[in-house]
């Protein structure tokens, strides 16, 4: 797969899905820490508060059109319908996706994924063990092999693939 946007490492789609209490504080809790690291934010649970139907999907094609790398929550046993959706638009406008999966179930028909997310990321994060600290390694090492900084993207270990375990 090509992709056609360069990962500048600062502007961050965060898809996944935002209907639980529990959902929507991991999602806030990966935001935090993000934009802690400096990175620019597009937190869909945030940005369509107090926005319904229409407005909810032209704001968030918005922030998928402004990110330069997706990052897809992709927990449960069937992933978000709409993290899917922005996967497949992030997938065909060249963003590059960082699929994560934290929940140990195994459904899908590839590691616990859907093979079409699984095979479409351009990178696959599969653990709980310092997961935000792994999200950041894994966006510069995408931004590495972007930018063609072979000792940056060295220092990560990433297969070529970017699947990470």
């Amino acid at each position: 797969m090509t992709m056609n946007r360069k990962v500048d490492a600062q502007h961050i789609y965060l898809a996944a899905p935002l209907f639980t209490k529990a959902e929507i504080s991991f999602n806030h809790q990966i935001y935090e820490y993000l934009v802690a690291q400096g990175y620019k934010v597009f937190l869909p649970q945030k940005e369509c508060e107090t926005k319904q139907g229409r407005a909810i999907y032209q704001t968030c094609l918005l922030g998928l059109n402004w990110a330069s790398v997706v990052v897809a929550i992709l927990d449960g046993a069937d992933a978000d319908s709409g993290t899917c959706w922005e996967c497949g638009y992030a997938v065909a406008s060249g963003i590059p996706v960082i699929a994560v999966r934290t929940d140990f179930r195994q459904s899908g028909d590839t590691r616990g994924f859907n093979a079409m997310l699984y095979y479409s990321a351009s990178s696959v994060i599969e653990s709980n063990n310092n997961l935000f600290e792994n999200i950041v390694v894994t966006i510069q090492a995408l931004e590495a092999t972007r930018t063609g900084s072979p000792l940056l993207a060295g220092t990560y270990g990433l297969s070529t693939s970017m699947r990470s375990g």
